[in-house]
């Protein structure tokens, strides 16, 4: 039989215990997978309400030189759609000194009241002060959502299966925004504030259902181990996990000694630890601008003003353009959950995710400023934005965040991914609140053209997938661990064999190393 820990070992078990066999830990992360929905809802209800008569009627002004004869500021614009990213930046900034004192569940449990509240003054205000204080306090709970179910779910799954449980999350973030893009369509033709109050109610749903859920599943072990509470960690993992007591013990072994030797290199933990350490430094930088990937794709351009871009584009049904485009994302999302398991993130990623995306992006703007207004170009500016949130959501979204999260080190995952979802949010503001700017017919009113500006940023993405980010689909967190101690070179990380490093006793003798114990390594075809 193969020594716990061991890369054989490992193999045997994942044929052993099916995802069936997982099922209690499926169900926890699924439940977890459930906090973007109101992230991806809000970006389809905001940019539908964009467009929408009974908003305008409201918080724009009536303007008959544009199509529908209602617009809104360009200032406002900014704000209503850039307020929840910005606050989205807050609270995921703050992701490392929260994770210190507060468990995972304790803050979606958090960000479940502030989502209520938000909404609360969302749907009392006909003040637009009230209306930026309810988008700024639901972005706090959005980015709460985002940053600290994915950091359960990374810290829970199972190696196997962190790739499905990780798309999940994308594709609740994709069908949410189409239900928010088709409640929207339904309700845009009632006269009055009920056009967009009838969808902010659908906000309320979720956070109730991730509270009751919450009640029923066990905290992260990695986050109980992490604040000395093994006894409590165990337990959980005992919950999560299939087999048999030995292997249950083998893998907490790995957690425990994994987190042991770091915290043996650095008594204790500070912002700036993700930094000094040249390889601390090297995996910060990595999930940083691995997240940072899906705003210099443009995406937030055609997701957050879809309908108001098809509308001022004057290019057929808005609201229906919407919905078809959105609908083509989830249909790219389920493909891509089905083979998330098979395919590496570097090579997907990069080849035919980046690279279509910058594609369609040129083309958009191309084909536009050959002979806008036309019907033709209508069609193919609709066709060419389907292609690109196929591109986007099959091939991008999902191997951005699955990357980003699996690439920190234990002692510091709260801070470092919090720092790049803060930085990912950061782009997504930036380009909410940068947009209107390009595609408002009262300002530089460039429609498609916009295109121009992220076709290279798309490319400059691809090259730096293929130069910097390594391959570590199917490794477990204390795998990932050694292959970056072993400094690496990114080329080489898919075919790395690991050796284990957690069979050695960190009680005696590590401490009086600078650089912590020291680490065998093999490099061999893997098989």
């Amino acid at each position: 039989m193969a020594i716990p820990g061991t890369a054989r070992s490992k193999d045997e078990l994942a044929e052993r215990y099916t995802i069936r066999d997982h099922w209690k830990c499926m169900a926890a992360c699924l439940l977890l997978s459930l906090c973007p929905f109101q992230y991806g809802l809000d970006f389809g209800l905001i940019g539908g309400m964009q467009a929408m008569v009974g908003f305008l009627q409201v918080f724009g002004y009536q303007d008959p030189n544009v199509p529908g004869g209602w617009n809104i500021s360009t200032e406002r614009q900014q704000l209503i759609s850039s307020l929840m990213t910005l606050g989205a930046f807050v609270s995921s900034s703050l992701a490392g000194p929260i994770a210190t004192v507060i468990s995972r569940r304790m803050t979606v449990w958090a960000a479940s009241a502030m989502c209520i509240v938000a909404n609360v003054i969302m749907m009392a205000t006909t003040n637009i002060g009230g209306l930026y204080a309810g988008r700024l306090i639901l972005g706090l709970a959005n980015g709460v959502f985002m940053t600290f179910g994915q950091l359960y779910i990374q810290e829970c799954s199972p190696a196997r299966y962190r790739g499905f449980l990780i798309s999940s999350f994308q594709v609740f973030t994709s069908v949410s925004t189409l239900v928010g893009t088709v409640v929207d369509n339904f309700t845009a033709k009632i006269v009055g504030r009920n056009a967009y109050l009838i969808p902010l109610g659908l906000i309320y749903i979720l956070p109730v259902i991730i509270s009751v859920g919450l009640l029923f599943v066990p905290e992260s072990p990695r986050w109980l181990a992490q604040h000395g509470r093994q006894d409590a960690a165990r337990r959980a993992l005992r919950w999560f996990r299939p087999g048999t007591e030995g292997e249950i013990d083998a893998e907490m072994h790995d957690i425990v000694t994994a987190l042991e030797l770091e915290i043996v290199r650095e008594r204790s933990i500070a912002v700036w630890d993700m930094f000094r350490n040249p390889i601390d430094r090297r995996r910060t930088i990595l999930a940083v601008c691995t997240v940072a990937v899906q705003g210099s794709s443009g995406a937030m351009f055609i997701i957050a003003f879809g309908t108001y871009f098809f509308q001022m584009a004057g290019i057929g049904d808005a609201f229906e353009n919407s919905c078809i485009l959105i609908s083509v994302g989830v249909i790219a999302i389920l493909i891509n959950s089905a083979i998330i398991t098979r395919y590496g993130r570097r090579r997907v990623f990069l080849v035919t995710g980046l690279t279509l995306c910058g594609l369609t992006q040129l083309l958009m703007a191309v084909v536009y400023q050959v002979n806008p207004g036309a019907q033709s170009t209508g069609q193919a500016v609709v066709a060419l934005a389907i292609l690109y949130i196929f591109a986007y959501n099959g091939l991008v979204s999902t191997y951005a965040w699955i990357s980003g999260g699996e690439l920190p080190s234990q002692r510091l995952r709260s801070y470092t991914f919090g720092l790049a979802t803060a930085v990912g949010f950061f782009v997504a503001w930036l380009t909410t609140f940068t947009a209107p700017y390009f595609i408002n017919p009262n300002a530089l009113n460039w429609g498609p053209k916009y295109g121009f500006i992220w076709a290279p940023s798309c490319w400059v993405s691809a090259l730096w997938v293929y130069l910097f980010l390594p391959e570590v689909k199917d490794r477990t967190l204390e795998e990932i661990d050694e292959m970056f101690e072993a400094k690496l070179p990114a080329r080489k990380f898919r075919k790395y064999v690991c050796v284990g490093r957690y069979g050695e006793d960190v009680s005696a003798g590590v401490g009086s190393e600078k650089d912590g114990p020291e680490v065998i390594h093999e490099e061999v075809p893997k098989v």
